[in-house]
Parts: C-alpha cells; sequence; structure tokens
C-alpha cells in the first residue's frame, strides 16, 4: 500500500506468519522495513462502519490488550478453495485429488506437473494456491512435457500391460470401474457356437493408456486378465520353481 499511496499506513492482523516460496521473506521484511507496515498478532473481532472510517477491532496478545485501528479500506484475506466440479472433473478423467478436491501430481518431486494418467499434465491453483510466479514457472513446464510429447511421430510405452483372454471374458466388465486410468472398456465380439452365430460383450484393454499396475487382473473372477510378463501361469511357476 506505502508504494502505491505515499503517506500511508498498514496495519497487518495476523496470528501464524509463514513465507514459504524461496526468498520469499523478503517480501515480509520489505513490508515492515521499508514500507513500516505494522504487524498485530492476534484476531479480528470486529469491524463496523464509523463516520466516513471503518474501524477493526482485535486483539494484540503480544501485549495482552484490545485494539482498534481506524481504516479507510479494510481487506479480507479469505480462504483460497478449489472449484465446486473439481472432484468430478477428476474422476471422469482419471486422475487423484486430495480432501480438499485440488487436483494431485504423480510425484511432487519427480513429476510435479504430471498426473497418473498419461497425456494429462496441471498448472496453476487448480493443484493448490499459488501465486503468479509459481503459476508462470509450472505452465512452463507443463508446455515444455507437452511439447516433448508433440514431437515425437511414435511413443514408447511400458510393454508391460494387461491383456484379454476372450475366450474366458464373461462379460461382466467388473474391471472397468476397478481400471484406475480408465483403460478399460466394453466390446461386442461374434463367435460360432455349436453352429449358431452369437455376439456377446468382452473387456478390452487401450494399451496406450494401460501403466501395468494389475489391479484389473486381481479383480477378474474368470481370470481372462492377465499382465504380460507377470501372468498367473508365470507367477504360479516361480512360486513352484522356489518351494522345490
Amino acid at each position: 500500500m506505502a508504494e502505491k499511496i505515499e503517506g500511508s499506513q498498514s496495519y497487518v492482523f495476523y496470528m501464524d506468519v509463514r513465507t514459504p516460496g524461496k526468498n520469499y521473506e523478503e517480501f515480509y521484511k520489505r513490508a515492515t522495513e521499508e514500507y513500516g507496515a505494522k504487524y498485530i498478532r492476534g484476531r479480528v473481532s470486529k469491524v463496523y462502519p464509523q463516520g466516513d472510517k471503518l474501524v477493526v477491532r482485535g486483539e494484540d496478545t503480544l501485549i495482552g490488550r484490545q485494539v482498534e485501528v481506524e481504516a479507510d479500506m479494510v481487506v479480507l484475506a479469505t480462504a483460497m478453495v478449489a472449484q465446486p466440479d473439481a472432484a468430478e472433473v477428476a474422476r471422469r478423467l482419471g486422475f487423484s485429488y486430495d480432501a480438499n478436491n485440488f487436483f494431485t501430481e504423480a510425484h511432487p518431486k519427480l513429476r510435479p506437473v504430471e498426473t497418473n494418467t498419461g497425456g494429462i499434465f496441471l498448472a496453476g491453483a487448480c493443484q493448490g494456491p499459488k501465486d503468479i510466479p509459481d503459476t508462470v514457472a509450472q505452465a512452463s513446464a507443463a508446455a515444455a512435457k507437452i511439447c516433448a510429447l508433440f514431437s515425437k511421430d511414435q511413443m514408447a510405452t511400458d510393454p508391460m500391460v494387461s491383456i484379454v483372454d476372450e475366450s474366458k471374458c464373461s462379460g461382466c466388465l467388473l474391471c472397468k470401474p476397478i481400471c484406475p486410468y480408465k483403460a478399460i472398456d466394453g466390446k461386442k465380439i461374434t463367435e460360432r457356437v455349436n453352429g449358431k452365430v452369437l455376439e456377446r460383450v468382452v473387456a478390452t484393454v487401450n494399451s496406450g493408456l494401460c501403466h501395468g499396475c494389475g489391479a484389473c487382473t486381481v479383480a477378474c473372477r474368470p481370470g481372462a486378465l492377465n499382465l504380460k510378463g507377470f501372468s498367473n501361469e508365470q507367477i504360479l511357476a516361480e512360486v513352484e520353481a522356489l518351494c522345490l
């Protein structure tokens, strides 16, 4: 305020002051030392008009006294919350979100702008409260990831993905809601049984979306789903070899 309005005086009521970003302590020191902002530790109990002023009543816990400040303008620091439909968007696209409905990244250090679903990236306040420099830096990182994808004619994927044995699949599709990456869907196939042509539904796996977590193989009751390289027969063979 003092930078924009010469001769003004700012008062800040607070309970705890935190400067979590890199070099953010400089903003706090600059406000107190250069611009003379006064920080009052305590909560505001009441704000009411008095003439052409606004009176802010609160407590200074450091001196144990009630204080009143006559102000021309009062700014309330309200909480930042996620969009009301953020959780529904995350569920539809198949990536995770936290208890406050902010989207969560795949890994805070190794993959800070990626989600668990390939091709979906995060930038800005959808991931949590951020200021402009952090948002711009994250958006630049997400754009670089996307440009890296578009620069290739072909994409390398993990070969260890789930496959469906259509002869065993009963078409129950219990595996579909289990998949966290939305990689499983149903399809219709035509078979000849006892001279008759029958049409039925079986599960199908999108190998581009599958991450090989193996959750669907556990949920498959008829055992039609297997993970390449870790099929039921291979796992049982390893167990038998260890027991011999």
